[in-house]
């Protein structure tokens, strides 16, 4: 083997070897940016699964599936309340509307027992459905109870002065359920769910956006 076979041998051997650290380089090179970026990643924020509205909801009615959703929640932002992904909420009744994305807490629903068992047995009771009434004076709910029978009034403060007048708009409602009255909020309404026949909650809907509500509670 000649001289300038030698060197033609030795050049090819250091142009391999170079190339091969030049590879070794750069992966060593990936492995520390791909470590500078964890290093600098924050970490992942703990959440949980809970139910929520899949869509905006009027209160009153049993859920469906296509009502909820089920969202992670980062753990500082889950309300009190709140129902996990595990509970049974279909077929619950919602004691008020809610907006699309709204968590739902355990006050927000009512179990549908009692609709149920006003309905059964009765063939009228089919109709029944559950209405969150909001009534202008909130410290008359704090005697009312679920199973109490009452009535929901229309009332009128005349604009020239006088006795406040009040007209019956539903008679006979069965109470499902009295929602807790949130005092921070600073509205003096409160909130009962009465099981009303259809009509009867178009009535009483149509009554909500024009005037105040109250409420008679009947003798047993």
């Amino acid at each position: 083997m000649d001289e300038t076979t030698l060197r033609d041998l030795a050049a090819r051997a250091a142009r391999a070897v170079g190339g091969h650290r030049r590879l070794v380089a750069a992966g060593l090179l990936a492995v520390a940016v791909a470590a500078g970026l964890h290093a600098v990643r924050p970490p992942a924020v703990p959440t949980v699964s809970v139910w929520a509205a899949a869509r905006d909801l009027a209160g009153g009615e049993p859920l469906t599936a296509r009502d909820v959703r089920s969202v992670a929640l980062p753990l500082a932002a889950v309300p009190a309340g709140a129902l996990r992904a595990q509970a049974r909420v279909i077929g619950r009744l919602v004691a008020a509307p809610m907006r699309r994305g709204e968590p739902l807490t355990d006050v927000r629903l009512l179990e549908p027992a009692l609709l149920g068992a006003l309905s059964s047995g009765d063939p009228a009771g089919a109709d029944l459905v559950a209405v969150p009434v909001r009534v202008a004076d909130g410290a008359t709910t704090a005697l009312v109870r679920p199973g109490d029978v009452v009535d929901l009034l229309a009332v009128a403060d005349p604009a020239g002065g006088g006795a406040t007048t009040a007209t019956a708009l539903a008679t006979g409602l069965r109470v499902l359920a009295v929602p807790a009255h949130d005092d921070s909020s600073g509205d003096s309404a409160g909130l009962v769910v009465v099981a009303s026949t259809r009509a009867q909650a178009t009535t009483l809907a149509q009554a909500s956006s024009t005037t105040r509500l109250g409420i008679a509670i009947e003798h047993p």
